[in-house]
């Protein structure tokens, strides 16, 4: 009889599992914690099924080519374009994220790629910054002219991203990020030669270690990839800022993809991570600033930078064929192509 008792349980919580509502996710590595997750899944006694890729290309790239069965995705601006364009996600009824009234509205006046957001929601925004080791350098202006300083040659990098590197030094100029003026671009390649003579290299991964270590005194990155590696210790000495003429601008977003099977759970989940509480828990792992408003007087770590540090940043767009101004003179920084 008790093991009859024991397979009438054990074959119970199987059917339950197997019935249970399942939420599947694409989306970006380490983005949203564990614990969080968790919480969902028990509050609406389902089962998150999480998958990740480490580009918007490889996201893109996958649900064209036919990939099926996911629920939300989590693009950036430029890719959340492409993809309203392109019918892969659907409208939002606003009235099932009541939550969304929570977001900064200063954030979302910078949301061009979905005016009104009518397909997506934004989840977390971010920028390039400048990164100093401050026991090695310690007067500098909280400038792009930091590279121009004789002190760091030999000592600085720069992102091998020629959108960031030419945004730093339009911003520098006065002029947008998605200048397509000849004339402007044609300047700001001028200032980053002038910069390239004092960098030890272009580098997209070892700046966060390089600068830690103290083989660089300055570097252009990602904050959160620099307070991820250091130690509290080696975080004192390191000061991140948004230089004061501003810069590049990322918004990733949370839609809900054409063909979703689960579409009552996926507003219920994006309508949870807009919740303060949870906003606040998500903010503090990443440590980039926080634009769920109610959430910021509930936050315990200190932001790498804020919303207002961003007011000059500038969203990248896709420049189409014009592109190709950009990776001419890129070509010719880089290469010394002329």
């Amino acid at each position: 009889m008790k093991k009859l008792l024991v397979f009438v349980m054990i074959l119970v919580s199987v059917v339950a599992a197997f019935s249970a509502q399942k939420l599947y996710i694409y989306s970006w590595a380490d983005y949203i914690p564990e614990e969080v997750i968790e919480k969902f899944e028990k509050l609406y006694d389902c089962k998150v099924i999480y998958d990740t890729y480490d580009s918007n290309e490889t996201m893109y790239a996958k649900l064209k080519a036919g990939a099926r069965g996911y629920d939300i995705a989590f693009p950036s601006g430029d890719y959340t374009q492409i993809m309203i364009r392109e019918g892969m996600v659907l409208p939002l009824d606003k009235s099932k994220i009541p939550n969304f009234k929570n977001i900064d509205p200063e954030v979302l006046k910078k949301i061009d790629y979905d005016p009104g957001n009518k397909y997506s929601v934004p989840y977390q925004m971010g920028s390039t910054g400048i990164a100093v080791n401050t026991k090695y350098l310690k007067d500098y202006p909280k400038s792009w002219k930091i590279f121009e300083m004789p002190e760091i040659r030999g000592r600085a990098t720069l992102l091998d991203d020629m959108r960031e590197v030419f945004g730093a030094a339009l911003k520098y100029l006065g002029y947008s990020v998605n200048t397509t003026n000849i004339e402007e671009l044609k300047q700001a390649k001028e200032v980053i030669l002038k910069w390239k003579e004092n960098i030890a290299k272009f580098d997209n991964e070892l700046f966060a270690k390089g600068i830690i270590s103290g083989e660089f005194w300055v570097v252009h990155g990602y904050g959160e990839n620099i307070f991820y590696e250091a130690t509290e210790e080696e975080a004192e000495n390191i000061d991140f800022f948004i230089p004061q003429e501003g810069g590049t601008l990322w918004i990733d977003n949370m839609v809900i993809l054409k063909g979703a099977k689960n579409i009552d759970l996926a507003y219920k989940f994006i309508n949870f991570i807009l919740e303060p509480e949870i906003a606040a828990e998500i903010s503090d792992y990443l440590l980039l600033p926080c634009i769920v408003v109610p959430a910021r007087e509930l936050l315990q770590e200190e932001r790498i930078y804020t919303v207002e540090d961003l007011k000059n940043c500038e969203m990248i767009k896709d420049l189409g064929e014009n592109l190709k101004l950009y990776n001419e003179l890129w070509n010719e920084i880089r290469f010394g192509m002329w």
